[in-house]
């Protein structure tokens, strides 16, 4: 089952730099979507998926339980979520701003708009 997940975190990856890699402004910001996405895929799956018991230790134990779940990778996921969410609604502003400003999403106009002036 890991293995398919794998996969799929490959392939959202790869969706993702190709849609980094176009001159639409737009198709960027879903690549760089896709990819965030799939970091916090890869940090999931990495921390196995498999149901476990809490990571709770009992009084007179130094160590949790045999099987028990890994919090560490939810913990990571949960704060990955909120910095990419941060950082997309920053450059949403920016790429609003910038197709305002310059009145194209095509970002080879933008660099050669910024270089007449």
């Amino acid at each position: 089952m890991e293995f398919l997940w794998c996969l799929v975190v490959g392939l959202m990856t790869a969706c993702g730099v190709f849609l980094m890699l176009e001159r639409h402004i737009v198709r960027f910001l879903f690549g760089m979507i896709l990819v965030s996405n799939a970091i916090n895929l890869a940090i999931f799956v990495a921390g196995r998926l498999t149901r476990g018991n809490p990571p709770l230790i009992a009084n007179d134990a130094l160590l949790p339980a045999a099987g028990y779940a890994n919090p560490l990778p939810q913990a990571l996921i949960l704060t990955a979520i909120v910095i990419g969410f941060g950082l997309l609604l920053f450059t949403l502003l920016l790429a609003y701003r910038a197709i305002k400003e310059f009145g194209t999403a095509d970002m080879d106009k933008m660099q050669h708009a910024e270089t007449e002036q």
